[in-house]
């Protein structure tokens, strides 16, 4: 079996446990055609220092993408996933809530969306008027 490490583990806890499983199996870590055995020390330093490398390579993909979000934030284009109801829609939500005829359950099904958009969408139109 053929794996990428950094695909495989996203920390040195991780990659130790996948390790000691591996290890369990009997499964060495084969390199440029040479294979170490991970119960031998130069084994045991060798994945111990991918897993260093591909922790580290995680945490900058974290952190550039962290980095991007709030470029993008600043630049306003990161405005997330926009409202499933119009403005003309979350209006007359908001007149048949108001007139309690309704159940939130009913609303759902009337405009064809999850309860918890009406519930959101009751939620912004109160946060919205105080």
């Amino acid at each position: 079996m053929v794996a990428k490490l950094d695909r495989l583990v996203r920390s040195l806890r991780d990659a130790k446990d996948i390790v000691d499983e591996l290890t369990a199996r009997g499964v060495k870590l084969s390199i440029g055609g040479s294979v170490h055995d991970p119960n031998d020390p130069v084994g045991r330093l060798l994945i111990n220092v991918l897993a260093m490398v591909a922790e580290f390579e995680s945490d900058l993909i974290r952190a550039r993408t962290k980095e991007g979000m709030q470029v993008a934030k600043a630049n306003g284009r990161l405005r997330g996933k926009p409202p499933k109801l119009s403005p003309a829609q979350q209006k007359h939500l908001m007149e048949v809530y108001n007139a309690g005829t309704r159940t939130t359950a009913e609303l759902a099904e009337l405009f064809n969306v999850a309860r918890s958009t009406i519930y959101r969408t009751i939620q912004r139109q109160h946060r919205g008027s105080s």
